[in-house]
């Protein structure tokens, strides 16, 4: 897991670098503004002809700004640089880059701000916008020429690529502090800032790359934070591995409690996204009635009919039934489509009293526990639970979907720990908490995923990760993680508008391909994976 970290733990992490392991701050900055110039190359293509404007504030980031302007410029862009204080104001590093630009590309290559027009005239005849006005450090408003040009850049439609941190975003808490840039890519420094994961950040940051600028190992070991971020590399070595000699019970038998008239659908997309994510075995407990709909949904999955209501809910007398179902598998989810008829959420708190084994809870399942979520307490082996935001405030009380989102790295961690059990909470930037107060936040997914049914792909992903024998922490995490990376290579094929859950579950083995790939033979990912 790669540390999310404060602007003043980065701020530590740039003195001690600076001062007890003797690299000059501007080799530090030469790193980031080469590091801006790769991933903008990376990222936008060949830039050979394109036309980059770079606006420089007149500090630090500023500078990162002019030796990226450099770097593009070797690359044979149109470079142009709006300086937005006069030179005599830069810091001490920033005006050193200054000069190294100029030297090469001349004075005239720099233009000082004058107004919000000539700021509109330029960026309309820019191809590409690098956003290096304000840092880390930020934490008042944004007024006067550098709100107008935040304005502009926001206004002219072109690709932004926003230094360290979109200007006017607030490191720490992802808040816009008067008027903020939306980049369409964020190159970041050393390791990544809480800012660009919550709140306005999750929608300004864009896609967000981690740059190396060569801060020693041991001083980022030294940071402590509860924050992190998955990676790929986590993922990879969460997962079993395959030995020739496995069989179907070498992987795991998952048990899914799910199902209700009309939602046949959230039973069958969970079972079969365990079956993809390889989990061995997997059955269906679903009520009597509905069992039929079920089977012809589902040809590798089995089905056990169940005992049910007259609405065709399951009944509270399929109580001993159930647990007997869940005593035979390796790990169970409960919850999709089971609906709220009131002797199932009467049946669904009796099941967890009984839970002793891993499972993942979502859905009706978390619906059947608000007011009563005390019962979680009882379970033998801490469960995972999957809410999204609304869920959430159901089970948190005096909470409302708007102030769980506001703080959603504070709601999972807080639940979590008072709990003691796994929380994924399911949104933009997904956080999974676990009952010590840890968080780690997924970089992968896509808008293209909210979409009816995409929660029910992701608790059959974690029961089929359970039931091969992966930890809580680790199922919850890496299946959170391969869901987003679906998604995001069904939107790669498709688009995002009109993506359905099915899509998912059909991409669920090509993101297990490409995780299980030689991490030197560079793939051609297609998620938001900065590492």
């Amino acid at each position: 897991m790669t540390k999310i970290i404060t602007a003043a733990q980065m701020q530590e992490l740039d003195r001690r670098t600076i001062s007890e392991a003797h690299i000059p701050a501007t080799t530090l900055m030469e790193r980031a503004g080469s590091g801006v110039a790769a991933c903008l190359e990376q990222r936008l293509g060949p830039l050979r002809g394109k036309t980059v404007t770079i606006v420089c504030g007149k500090g630090n980031n500023g500078g990162d700004g002019f030796v990226a302007a450099r770097l593009l410029r070797r690359r044979q862009a149109n470079v142009r640089v709006l300086a937005m204080a006069p030179i005599s104001e830069l810091s001490r590093d920033a005006a050193t880059m200054y000069k190294q630009f100029v030297r090469g590309a001349g004075k005239s290559s720099v233009r000082l701000y004058t107004s919000k027009a000539q700021t509109q005239s330029l960026f309309q005849g820019s191809d590409i916008l690098v956003d290096a006005l304000l840092g880390t450090g930020l934490s008042s408003a944004v007024t006067g020429r550098y709100a107008e040009t935040i304005d502009s850049i926001n206004e002219t439609g072109r690709p932004v690529v926003a230094v360290d941190l979109p200007s006017g975003l607030h490191a720490d808490t992802g808040t816009i502090l008067g008027r903020a840039v939306r980049a369409s890519l964020t190159v970041t420094f050393g390791l990544p800032k809480l800012g660009l994961y919550q709140n306005y950040g999750i929608d300004l940051a864009g896609e967000v790359a981690i740059v190396d600028i060569g801060i020693p190992p041991a001083y980022i070991d030294a940071v402590e934070s509860r924050t992190t971020l998955m990676t790929k590399h986590d993922v990879r070595t969460y997962l079993p591995s395959r030995q020739p000699s496995n069989h179907k019970g070498s992987f795991g038998h998952a048990g899914i409690i799910a199902g209700s008239v009309g939602k046949t659908g959230a039973a069958a997309m969970a079972a079969r996204a365990a079956l993809r994510v390889g989990a061995g075995l997997v059955t269906v407990a679903i009520p009597t009635s509905v069992n039929d709909i079920l089977e012809a949904k589902l040809l590798e999955a089995m089905t056990v009919p169940m005992p049910e209501t007259k609405a065709r809910t399951f009944a509270r007398t399929a109580l001993d039934r159930l647990v007997s179902f869940m005593a035979a598998r390796t790990a169970v989810a409960i919850g999709p489509g089971l609906s709220t008829h009131p002797e199932t959420v009467e049946l669904v708190q009796g099941l967890t009293k009984q839970l002793d084994r891993p499972a993942v809870l979502d859905a009706d399942a978390l619906n059947a526990l608000t007011g009563r979520t005390a019962l979680l307490a009882s379970c033998k082996t801490p469960p995972i639970i999957t809410p999204h935001p609304g869920e959430m405030a159901r089970l948190e009380a005096d909470a409302t979907p708007q102030t769980v989102n506001s703080d959603r790295i504070g709601f999972a961690s807080r639940f979590a720990r008072e709990r003691g059990l796994f929380v994924v909470l399911k949104g933009a930037r997904t956080v999974v908490a676990r009952p010590d107060g840890a968080v780690a936040i997924c970089p992968t997914g896509n808008p293209g995923m909210a979409t009816a049914g995409t929660g029910d792909v992701l608790t059959g992903m974690v029961v089929g990760l359970l039931a091969q024998g992966l930890p809580s922490w680790e199922a919850a995490c890496a299946a959170t993680y391969l869901h987003g990376a679906a998604g995001d290579l069904a939107a790669a094929k498709m688009g995002q508008a009109g993506l359905i859950a099915g899509d998912l579950i059909e991409e669920i083995p090509y993101a297990l391909k490409l995780i299980h790939q030689d991490p030197s033979n560079k793939p051609n990912e297609r998620w938001n994976d900065p590492s």
